[in-house]
């Protein structure tokens, strides 16, 4: 893991939560770039939101998971804060890509979890990788945080990395679609539902 990385560009970001700024670090790829969304001044200590890219929840409110009621929820509750971070993984579908997480879908449908779809497809059940946060975080100047999840692999990984953590419980409400999916990323991945 590097120490920090150098951002490519920071905008003002006007979203329906108030005022942040976007900023843009590279990413695992040269054609997807990490982003950090802050809000207020950087201190150290904020609330920080690791969310890992869900075109299907984040941006068409797929009622599957529950990634874009998660998303709205950090911005809501740093917004109420007035200062924290969100760091936006570009790691659709735990790493699999939208095309592989889209056939993931449909072996759901015909009756498989999300683990037993994903190593059905020939990957295993998790692909995410949080070092990019980490880089992103200590780039900002950070070392504590109270970190937004429900995933204890973050909190792992940020500690591993150096920081100092703080679980803030963090889940959306169930709902019929996404009933069976929390209950397996509780039973099989561990989250803290």
């Amino acid at each position: 893991m590097k120490e920090s990385v150098k951002s490519l560009v920071e905008a003002r970001m006007p979203t329906k939560f108030g005022n942040f700024t976007l900023i843009a670090f590279p990413g695992d790829s040269k054609d997807k770039e990490d982003l950090a969304l802050v809000m207020g001044e950087i201190k150290d200590n904020p609330l920080v939101r690791i969310h890992s890219e869900c075109f299907t929840g984040d941006v068409l409110h797929s009622m599957r998971c529950d990634c874009g009621e998660q998303l709205d929820l950090a911005m809501q509750r740093i917004s109420e804060e007035g200062n924290g971070i969100i760091v936006y993984l570009r790691q659709e579908g735990r790493g699999i890509g939208l095309v592989n997480k889209l056939k993931a879908y449909n072996l759901q449908d015909e009756g498989m979890d999300t683990v037993e779809a994903n190593i059905a497809l020939g990957f295993r059940a998790e692909l995410r990788d949080y070092d990019n946060a980490s880089n992103i975080l200590k780039s900002l100047g950070i070392g504590k945080v109270r970190l937004l999840t429900n995933n204890p692999a973050k909190v792992e990984e940020l500690e591993k990395n150096g920081f100092v953590v703080k679980l803030v419980n963090h889940k959306a409400e169930a709902n019929n679609e996404n009933r069976d999916y929390l209950e397996t990323k509780a039973s099989k991945m561990n989250h803290k539902l």
